[in-house]
């Protein structure tokens, strides 16, 4: 099992990166997120991998950070979700973002990703919803999951239909159900959460 490697970017296209490392280039499948993370072509980097062997093909997946690559086990353990897919859900959300739209329960952003329909969105939601504990957040997460269909779930979810990011959205509304309550109504914690976004 390939864990790791670390050598010379030889090359990047649209879903992949070419890396030397000791005279061997291998061939990594990643997300945009990864190959816009990992530098410049020529210079040293250091990939976190998967490896995926089938019965007919050894591939290996590249991940910018070990939270990425924990992220890319989980997504690939549910259902309909192949390797393809879950770099796409990689690329349209960091591991901060995708953390927070399931603990809140927001298939929405998830089905932001190419190839994710409202269907497979709730399905990644439902299966994943209780085992995103052990991920580690990034840097500005926020660790405490919202609970799926409560007040603040809602509230979330408006502030990000009104164009917040996810972290901003949940960290406003968390900051509005401390100051307004446990039994805040949905429309009290999002006028608060939206002054309290807006500073």
């Amino acid at each position: 099992m390939i864990a790791r490697l670390r050598g010379e970017l030889v090359s990047t296209g649209m879903d992949h990166a070419v890396i030397d490392v000791g005279g061997v280039g291998y061939l990594v499948g990643a997300s945009s997120r990864t190959l816009a993370a990992i530098g410049l072509t020529g210079g040293a980097v250091t990939i976190h991998t998967e490896m995926l062997v089938s019965e007919d093909s050894i591939r290996l997946m590249g991940f910018a950070t070990a939270a990425e690559r924990d992220w890319f086990r989980l997504l690939t353990s549910v259902q309909g979700v192949g390797s393809r897919v879950a770099l796409a859900i990689l690329s349209a959300l960091d591991s901060n973002e995708l953390h927070r739209s399931i603990a809140s329960g927001d298939k929405a952003m998830v089905a932001r990703a190419n190839g994710v329909g409202p269907k497979l969105a709730q399905r990644i939601v439902n299966e994943l919803k209780d085992k995103t504990g052990g991920i580690a957040l990034g840097p500005g997460g926020v660790a405490a999951p919202i609970p799926a269909g409560s007040n603040a779930a809602d509230a979330v979810s408006a502030l990000v239909n009104l164009g917040f990011k996810p972290n901003e959205a949940s960290t406003a509304v968390a900051a509005a159900e401390d100051e307004l309550g446990e039994g805040a109504n949905l429309d009290a914690l999002v006028r608060l959460a939206l002054k309290k976004a807006a500073k």
